[in-house]
């Protein structure tokens, strides 16, 4: 985003000049700071991040729903991706473009993971972007995906992902694809034992690196190679769009076996590792659904602030401390300035265990200015006086919400624009 000539003696100077106050209830002026914000990029974005300072904040999930109905309305936005699980996210899409079931309930268990689909902000989320798509006046439909990896706690078993690219390849050519699935069916096993979740802590109880799971990880690549040598045979036959489906699905099955790989692994390393992973496969969805979306519209991500922001992070992990390359950083080297985000904050919530900010902090000064919503942008840090930046304390964290994420100084560089609210209510959900 746009650097600023404007040199600061005071961060709180910084905040009284370039802050941006506008209200949820107040929609002309919410547009208004939206489209500021948006607009300071210029039109090379092509998709842009939202993060949420916790998880299971009803507020902060409330303003992602009003920024993305106006990016949808005036900015050219056609989709809208969230911290869910990939494969489930094409559930919640059928039902957005009207198909399948006629209630949201069938959808909200099946069609997210996390247990995200339960929260009423996705849930209006979700009708609302039917309600515009049934719409004959809106020629481009939206479209819902989830993108996240299916790993989490729980890995899923890679038979879901690997059946897409098996039920392509039998639909193109029958023969091959019976080939192919009678090489593979054998080797996946039980999904109960994929998706044991005691394999998340104890390698010992993983089976991804038994000589079936070694075999089946032959075989995807050899899927993987079919598709890709037969490329331009397998288009002719069918569609590009359907083609690169199967062959993200595949790529998707590869990364989930590595995964599994990894959990069976005995490694001091083990926990940043299947961390790692999971971003870099977060990432890989995300750059396959900006391209699908090309010729359509931009795509607005929506994930907590510690999986978009630009920086490496530090994490702590028991005994164990992380060195973490989160999905921002892979995007910022994919996409560069097509890749922009805005992070969140809190100022104060009872509900989820965050006290008042103390003085000094970003979340402080930000929320003794006027709200209750505030954008204000970082311009990465530049303009602003030296000497506060290398002093600024760190706010406290929550002692309830153990997603919750306080601002630093490295912030400034991790995210383009700050979104401030005054507080938010508690879900009851706090891992991330």
């Amino acid at each position: 985003m746009t650097n600023t000539a404007e040199v600061y003696s005071t961060l709180d100077g910084w905040i009284a000049h370039e802050m941006i106050r506008c209200s949820l209830d107040s929609r002309p002026d919410f547009n208004a700071a939206v489209d500021t914000v948006v607009d300071s990029p210029g039109d090379e974005v092509a998709l842009l991040g939202f993060g949420e300072a916790l998880h299971g904040g009803e507020e902060l999930l409330v303003l992602r729903n009003q920024v993305f109905q106006r990016l949808v309305e005036a900015h050219g936005y056609s989709a809208i991706a969230v911290e869910s699980s990939f494969p489930r996210g094409s559930v919640t899409n059928d039902y957005v473009l009207g198909r399948g079931p006629a209630s949201y309930e069938a959808v909200q268990e099946t069609g997210w993971s996390h247990g995200f689909g339960t929260f009423e902000a996705n849930r209006e989320l979700i009708e609302w972007m039917r309600r515009y798509n049934a719409n004959p006046a809106h020629p481009t439909k939206l479209q819902f995906y989830g993108f996240d990896s299916p790993t989490d706690i729980i890995a899923d078993s890679p038979r879901q992902t690997l059946y897409v690219a098996l039920d392509y390849l039998s639909s193109v050519d029958e023969v091959l694809g019976q080939e192919y699935r009678q090489r593979i069916d054998p080797l996946l096993g039980e999904d109960a034992a994929w998706e044991n979740p005691a394999a998340a802590f104890d390698p010992t109880q993983a089976i991804g690196r038994s000589p079936e799971a070694t075999a089946l990880r032959i075989e995807t690549e050899e899927l993987i190679a079919e598709l890709r040598v037969r490329h331009p045979e397998l288009v002719a036959k069918s569609d590009g769009s359907r083609y690169r489906e199967a062959m993200h699905y595949a790529v998707v099955a590869r990364q989930l076996l590595h995964y599994h790989a990894a959990l069976a692994q005995a490694s001091e390393k083990r926990q940043e590792r299947l961390f790692n992973t999971r971003d870099a496969m977060m990432a890989e969805n995300l750059e396959y659904i900006v391209s699908r979306e090309q010729g359509r519209g931009k795509v607005l991500v929506f994930a907590h602030n510690s999986h978009l922001k630009r920086g490496k992070m530090q994490w702590h992990w028991g005994n164990e401390t992380m060195n973490l390359w989160p999905v921002g950083s892979h995007l910022h080297e994919r996409f560069g300035r097509r890749y922009a985000v805005i992070g969140s904050a809190i100022g104060e919530s009872v509900a989820n265990g965050i006290g008042q900010p103390e003085a000094g902090t970003l979340e402080a000064r930000f929320t003794a200015a006027p709200g209750p919503v505030r954008f204000i942008p970082t311009h990465q840090g530049q303009g602003l006086p030296a000497e506060e930046m290398a002093t600024l304390p760190i706010r406290s964290g929550s002692q309830k919400n153990r997603s919750y994420e306080p601002l630093n100084t490295q912030s400034f560089t991790d995210f383009d624009w700050f979104a401030v609210l005054d507080t938010t209510t508690y879900n009851g959900w706090g891992h991330f």
